[in-house]
């Protein structure tokens, strides 16, 4: 029995929804096997825009700061479209990452057997697929010099990609003791034939590899990367990238499952704390019909009991769950085919909770 701290942001669009389905197997969890967690909301993203006039309220971050860990939904939507930067849904995540010190984004991309007919890849090229994306999340041109100017009546715009040798550092340690825990294997991806901060992300990366002789270590351009997660996505076991890289490569990777909607993620900082989060985004167009797919966000909640909070056995079980709830020919409407039973986002929430108390007895 433990007592955790959990700051939910449920955020915008369909953030709510699937963050609702998320707090109830957490709820689940406390009652199989007597842990409490005191989860506190907050916001962030659009609907802080609404109440507070900015994306990321100081309290917000005191909350989170506050906690073991954070689970968030969504942010963003076209009713903020036309806000200036510092005033956009995205600016508040981007915040709360720096803000937390979070800089390895964890991104698994495993193929659920009963699914690999949802792929638009051939099932041979999906089947067996387990994958993961770790990608630095606080620097890069994300985080670099901004400008917008003119220049003799031109329009011009500058972002610098920026990295140091330190940041460098620590998330490729991140990967290589993550590949420890799997098969042994790391996919550096950079643009060192062209870019200088490859060239130097490249030279860190090999020195730190020298620290783990029982890693293999590959370096990929990140163009033949692209291609290569298509046309042979088994090759890879943890990739290691950059922040822009990461962001692409790692939403071309959630799609080899056949849906975006059954991605989880963790943004993990220094020690145990991290933030979780489903890959998806904020879906607005089907926002509020109960048709979202929860399976993502609870998966992140497997993410952080297994990450943040030490309780591998819980983790273990949600996930067992899920994929015994798939096999049985369940499906929320984006990974549907002919002849599964379609359910809303409640109800697979629900369906999984059960299969849980089940799997448990």
């Amino acid at each position: 029995m433990a007592n955790f701290r959990i700051t939910i942001l449920p955020g915008d669009g369909i953030g709510p929804e699937i963050v609702a389905e998320g707090v109830k197997v957490l709820k689940a969890i406390e009652e199989l096997y007597h842990h409490h967690f005191e989860i506190k909301e907050a916001l962030i993203g659009g609907i802080s825009l609404d109440q507070t006039g900015i994306p990321l309220p100081d309290e917000t971050v005191a909350s989170c700061q506050a906690s073991d860990a954070v689970l968030l939904g969504a942010v963003g939507g076209p009713k903020w479209d036309q806000n200036p930067g510092h005033l956009r849904p995205e600016a508040g995540l981007l915040g709360i990452r720096k803000k937390l010190g979070l800089y390895a984004n964890l991104r698994p991309a495993t193929a659920f057997e009963s699914l690999v007919d949802a792929s638009t890849l051939k099932p041979e090229v999906i089947s067996g697929v387990d994958l993961l994306v770790v990608r630095e999340l606080t620097g890069g041109i994300y985080f670099g010099h901004k400008e917008r100017r003119e220049v003799n009546g031109v329009a011009e715009a500058v972002d610098t990609l920026h990295y140091n040798e330190k940041e460098i550092e620590r998330i490729a340690h991140t990967a290589f003791r993550l590949a420890r825990l799997r098969r042994n294997k790391v996919t550096s991806v950079d643009k060192a034939n062209v870019m200088e901060s490859s060239r130097l992300w490249r030279e860190v990366v090999i020195r730190v590899a020298k620290e783990y002789p029982d890693v293999e270590l590959e370096h990929v351009l990140v163009d033949a990367c692209a291609m290569q997660l298509i046309r042979t996505p088994k090759h890879f076991d943890v990739i290691v990238t950059e922040n822009l890289f990461g962001d692409i490569l790692s939403d071309e990777a959630a799609m080899l499952t056949g849906s975006i909607g059954m991605l989880a993620s963790a943004s993990l900082g220094e020690g145990t704390f991290g933030l979780y989060e489903p890959v998806h985004g904020s879906a607005p167009d089907i926002a509020g019909q109960g048709i979202a797919n929860p399976i993502a966000t609870i998966l992140s909640v497997a993410m952080m009991l297994k990450y943040s909070l030490g309780l591998k056995v819980e983790a273990d079980l949600i996930e067992l769950a899920v994929k015994s709830v798939l096999e049985k020919g369940y499906r929320t409407g984006d990974i549907a085919s002919t002849g599964d039973e379609v359910k809303g986002t409640v109800e697979m929430g629900q369906l999984i909770i059960e299969e849980m108390k089940a799997l448990k007895k």
